[in-house]
């Protein structure tokens, strides 16, 4: 299994960084870049978006955080790459392997719908990119090593995003 994760020390490297950071710095280079070509937002005339952005920020936000509460009253490490105590299955990882990272996506997209932003969601899939081939695929390797064919068995049964 573990040839799983070809990057070695560049994912090491990486993983320094805490993935909700990831989303954080990704969201602010679109900022950045949308600032300096255009100022003020888009869709600044259709204010219903901004009430739909807080719909989806606020589901987006619940759900990582359920996640993460879930790791948390598991005892268990909420930082990718290193070993966790328990194999959490319950509550949304019944539905999806990684429910705290669909979680920051979603908020991360009403977001830009509170503040009428689109540089911001067209770096989204560089992050998610990142998550897929990078973040991920240390954890699942860790999970296998430490949980083996129980891991397995949940990874077969349970998809990795929705």
């Amino acid at each position: 299994m573990s040839d799983r994760n070809q990057f070695g020390k560049w994912a090491t490297i990486l993983l320094r960084v805490p993935v909700p950071w990831v989303f954080v710095l990704t969201y602010l280079a679109g900022v950045g870049i949308e600032a300096g070509f255009h100022r003020g937002g888009f869709f600044q005339g259709y204010k219903p978006l901004t009430s739909v952005g807080y719909v989806i920020f606020t589901v987006g936000a619940g759900l990582a955080a359920w996640g993460w509460i879930l790791f948390h009253r598991a005892h268990t490490t909420r930082v990718p790459g290193q070993d966790s105590t328990k194999l959490v299955t319950s509550g949304p990882y019944r539905l999806m392997r990684n429910p705290m990272y669909v979680g920051l996506a979603v908020a991360y997209i009403g977001e830009a719908a509170i503040l009428h932003q689109i540089v911001p969601l067209a770096l989204l899939p560089l992050t998610i990119a990142y998550l897929n081939q990078v973040v991920i695929p240390v954890e699942e390797e860790r999970l296998y090593e430490v949980f083996g064919s129980e891991y397995e068995r949940y990874q077969n049964h349970v998809r990795r995003w929705l």
